[in-house]
């Protein structure tokens, strides 16, 4: 009988696509979300070990992207991996409109719902988190008909599908992980909106164009700090970003930066510890 190690990951905070995106730098065959930890599964003779993952965590914590974390090992008996995972995704009602739901659960949609099926490889987003989420709501008031729009750090490619189904005409959808690339491109084609979206594999820099109507990005306050002149570069006058990936406690670095480019403060949304940012561009430096 085969067997496979386990590592059961905990986090403060959980932020599951981070970790889950950290982990696949090791010699690991899957990885699954939970409610509060992650999973993550290497062969019986795979030479990963809880000090290498513990090594990966450290450097989050270095960074000052995590501020504690937990790692336990179990030796377990083989399971059908394909099972596991279609077993731990499921529909999730994001809002009183948007319904996201894998493509292997049946879904019986009311009148007037938006459905988002999303096929979440490597278990790079589904929805569940409370950073998706909150993009998506936010989405609902800010996405006008006709409206272009660019996702940054686009994982699954949730957000700029959303954008396109509440009414914009086309997006923009880049990330630098291949998976997230792939996997983006086959949630397009799952939603029917492969001709209004284009995926890009690479960072906010490979993108010439600009002047779009919506930015979002949905990453860590670190990497959108360091993005804002990108950002500003790309948006139009009067046009709207929206920010996530954030804690309580980034808010007042994010304010201070993006107001200093001339972005003004429209409202702030928070789902537990976590919170989401729209501003618009004003072309007024403070």
């Amino acid at each position: 009988m085969k067997h496979y190690k386990e590592f059961t990951i905990t986090a403060e905070p959980f932020n599951a696509e981070l970790i889950s995106g950290l982990m696949w730098q090791l010699d690991i065959t899957g990885v699954n979300e939970e409610v509060n930890c992650l999973k993550i599964f290497a062969a019986e003779d795979s030479k990963v070990t809880t000090e290498d993952v513990k090594a990966m965590l450290q450097k989050l914590v270095d960074e000052k992207m995590l501020f504690r974390f937990s790692v336990e090992e179990y030796y377990l008996e083989d399971k059908n991996w394909n099972e596991e995972w279609e077993r731990s995704v499921n529909v999730i009602e994001v809002s009183d409109r948007i319904v996201i739901k894998p493509s292997f659960r049946d879904y019986k949609a009311k009148q007037g719902k938006i459905i988002i099926t999303i096929d979440p490889k490597m278990s790079f987003g589904t929805g569940e988190h409370q950073t998706t989420k909150l993009v998506l709501q936010l989405l609902e008031n800010y996405v006008k008909p006709g409206i272009t729009m660019l996702d940054v750090g686009s994982g699954t490619g949730v957000l700029a599908i959303a954008a396109v189904k509440l009414g914009a005409s086309s997006g923009f959808a880049v990330d630098n992980d291949e998976w997230c690339f792939d996997n983006a491109n086959e949630n397009c084609r799952l939603n029917s909106v492969a001709g209004n979206i284009e995926v890009k594999l690479g960072s906010i820099e490979d993108i010439k164009e600009n002047n779009f109507d919506l930015i979002t990005s949905n990453i860590q306050k670190s990497i959108l700090l360091d993005i804002s002149p990108e950002i500003k570069a790309r948006i139009k006058l009067g046009g709207i970003i929206i920010l996530s990936g954030l804690l309580f406690t980034d808010e007042a670095d994010i304010l201070k930066a993006y107001s200093s480019l001339g972005f003004q403060l429209l409202e702030k949304k928070s789902l537990d510890e976590w919170i989401a940012i729209v501003f618009k561009s004003t072309g007024k430096i403070s």
